[in-house]
């Protein structure tokens, strides 16, 4: 049996994101009760986890200093709220196990001390959490994200390239070293520092950003483009989506050790 780290975490949500963080915690040491409404709910994830865990063991994915059977001891199921909750030293809902980034988005009144506490805690579990200063629709991931698919939207719906091409660039172009930098870094490198980069292409930026379209609707003829180039390469049967997932996710974790062993100087 495992010993468990100082204090106990309840996970309210026993779907992919709560069994994520159920596998989390328990890498980091700590007991976990993972909260779901439904009995069957809470046995299938619990048997998912294991099959995770076993597999991320036989991989030498797994994270954490203990093994999988150690870490599946830490986790149990749990049917009621009350109880899942009481004596947690933490409460936790998102998000899951491949993508280490946690966004700490603080309450104008939660104590700078529970932030602080908290931003710790990730770290102890090998998150990447970030301070989101003050709440804003979508936090920061999202907006990032809405502003890369509403371009590329556009850039779809006005012929400029293919939808599969369209993902080509940032699958084999920017996403190639955003894995590794973020784009001010990028811009910091990418010539003599920030206010060289600023000097040289400030302006030609602005005049490319003039030219982007409205926010699209992602309906009528173009969703049924993207559809029909997605469906392709990926049909979206339950079966075809799942396999792929799963590819996605072991991309993730190779990846994930190579970041590890690229240690930034």
């Amino acid at each position: 049996m495992a010993s468990p780290a100082a204090g106990e975490v309840a996970i309210i949500g026993s779907g992919l994101i709560g069994q994520s963080w159920a596998m989390l915690f328990a890498s980091g040491g700590f007991k976990v009760k993972l909260y779901d409404i439904g009995q069957q709910q809470v046995t299938n994830a619990l048997e998912k986890i294991r099959k995770e865990m076993k597999f991320l063991e036989q991989s030498g994915s797994l994270k954490g200093s203990l093994g999988a059977e150690e870490q599946l001891s830490l986790i149990s199921g749990c049917l009621n709220i009350q109880e899942a909750v009481e004596g947690a030293m933490h409460i936790q809902v998102n998000p899951p196990y491949y993508v280490p980034l946690v966004e700490l988005v603080p309450h104008p009144e939660t104590a700078p001390a529970t932030v602080d506490r908290t931003y710790a805690l990730m770290q102890k579990i090998g998150q990447s959490p970030v301070r989101v200063m003050k709440e804003i629709d979508g936090f920061a991931l999202n907006r990032l994200q809405y502003a890369v698919i509403s371009e590329a939207w556009r850039l779809v719906e006005e012929g400029i390239v293919s939808p599969s091409d369209l993902d080509l660039v940032m699958s084999d172009g920017l996403g190639m070293r955003y894995a590794f930098i973020g784009p001010l870094e990028t811009m910091h490198l990418n010539a003599e520092g920030m206010l060289s980069y600023c000097d040289r292409y400030s302006e030609g930026m602005q005049h490319v950003l003039k030219t982007f379209g409205p926010i699209p609707d992602f309906s009528g003829a173009t969703v049924e483009k993207v559809n029909q180039a997605m469906c392709v390469k990926v049909p979206d049967d339950p079966e075809h989506l799942a396999a792929r997932r799963q590819w996605r996710d072991e991309c993730l974790l190779r990846l994930a050790k190579l970041k590890r062993q690229m240690q930034p100087q």
